[in-house]
């Protein structure tokens, strides 16, 4: 079983898009656009499955669960693209993820969004 890191996925789509060269956008800042738009476009058909479908039969049905793994997994790559469009290397997206989960984790979500878990008059 594998456990991807993320200079491995960078690397991996790196090898993708250098094979399809000719025919996807370049890998620069000014297309990092389509991809986000791409990326949610992939997310959709994974919400798509959970709304259709539900969660158990993702949970249950082991053909389904593949193809909304896939969709996530199209998701991912959309991401990665985006992290390459911009420069952003493996060590600098694993520090900001680090930093941003160590925040998260000192964060008191209920208390900070309160104001938005109160009934509406």
């Amino acid at each position: 079983m594998s456990d991807l890191k993320v200079s491995e996925l960078l690397g991996m789509q790196r090898a993708l898009w250098e094979r399809n060269a000719g025919h996807w956008d370049p890998l620069e800042p000014a297309f990092a656009r389509n991809s986000v738009l791409f990326m949610l476009g992939e997310l959709g058909e994974a919400i798509a499955i959970i709304k259709k479908r539900g969660e158990s039969e993702i949970v249950s049905d082991p053909a389904l669960r593949r193809h909304f793994v896939e969709e996530l997994v199209d998701m991912w790559m959309y991401a990665v693209d985006v992290l390459l469009r911009y420069g952003i290397s493996a060590e600098e997206f694993s520090e900001v993820y680090l930093a941003k989960h160590a925040r998260n984790m000192r964060r008191d979500f209920p208390l900070e969004h309160s104001a938005y878990l109160k009934e509406q008059p």
